[in-house]
């Protein structure tokens, strides 16, 4: 089922989580650990993400440095299959331009179809390390609203081979970003919100939006997406703070703002157990305000763990 249609026919918030891959070289237990923790729990739907290559570069003995390119989490399209196969829940892949080409996008969007997968994320996504601009491939696209067009495209049998024939329409629900706080290279929020209006009349069927911790950041943000005419569904990112770096690690990766009230009892913290179960009853604050006041979902970001989030969606729901 797409995710739109989920949505659309609740009758009251329904809950989703992200996963990461298993890292080259690892296999699929511990996934499958944290699903099996969570069906339970009823998820309507399980986001799994995409990453691109990444350069390392190695010294050698003689002092020479060598390049390679490695993809540390590879898999995305199977393990996706895998898991709806195996659950019966519809699975989102992450789609990026960042890494892929145009035709490798189409590729992997034929693939998902003949897999009976029908809900995607349309991301940008990170450059490569170290790179402070962003850069796509030669034959990529620069931004998500050009991937969420060629996803259109091909809704209307439209491929990147103009005389190919029998095009088969490949009808997908189409999510993308959003950013309460703003996207951390945008110059303003006003900006930031004219990109993602342009997602939206590219074709997304719905937001959903990086993580926050200040739930007023969230219902401002609705308020004004829906001033400037966007009218898809805005759903929110809820991340469990686990450690306690984390008061300094995800402000400055994601251009956030952690709440003056958590960052004092963060501070407070002796050890990653304490700063787990003030991130936890965080979460848990977080998710009943937005429960009560009827978001579409309560999508939580797990990054592989998973016993902190069934705690948080039973005492929400």
């Amino acid at each position: 089922m797409k995710v739109i249609d989920i949505i659309n026919k609740a009758k009251s918030t329904v809950f989703s989580f992200e996963l990461l891959p298993p890292l080259k070289g690892n296999d699929t237990k511990r996934m499958y650990q944290t699903i099996e923790s969570l069906v339970g729990f009823d998820p309507k739907y399980i986001n799994i993400t995409t990453h691109r290559d990444e350069l390392e570069f190695k010294e050698l003995e003689d002092g020479s440095i060598v390049k390679r390119t490695v993809r540390k989490r590879p898999g995305t399209v199977a393990i996706a299959a895998a898991i709806q196969h195996k659950y019966g829940i519809p699975v989102i892949p992450h789609i990026l331009c960042g890494g892929f080409s145009k035709s490798e996008t189409e590729h992997v969007l034929i693939d998902l179809n003949f897999l009976g997968i029908e809900n995607v994320l349309a991301l940008r996504g990170d450059g490569v390390k170290n790179q402070h601009v962003f850069k796509p491939d030669p034959n990529g696209h620069a931004n998500a609203n050009e991937l969420v067009t060629q996803i259109k495209d091909l809704q209307n049998g439209k491929y990147l081979e103009a005389d190919l024939k029998n095009n088969t329409p490949l009808d997908f629900c189409i999510g993308v970003a959003g950013y309460p706080e703003k996207h951390f290279e945008s110059p303003n929020k006003e900006l930031d919100l004219t990109f993602l209006k342009q997602k939206v009349d590219a074709g997304a069927d719905y937001i959903v939006t990086q993580m926050f911790f200040d739930n007023r950041v969230y219902y401002d943000f609705v308020d004004k997406c829906r001033e400037i005419g966007i009218t898809v569904p805005i759903i929110p990112g809820i991340k469990p703070i686990n450690l306690k770096n984390q008061l300094t690690v995800l402000p400055k990766l994601f251009s956030i703002d952690l709440p003056f009230a958590l960052a004092k009892e963060l501070a407070k913290c002796k050890n990653n157990e304490e700063a787990r179960h003030v991130g936890t009853e965080w979460a848990i604050h977080q998710s009943k305000d937005l429960v009560v006041n009827n978001a579409p979902s309560l999508h939580i970001y797990t990054y592989g763990i998973s016993d902190n989030v069934g705690e948080i969606v039973k005492a929400a729901f």
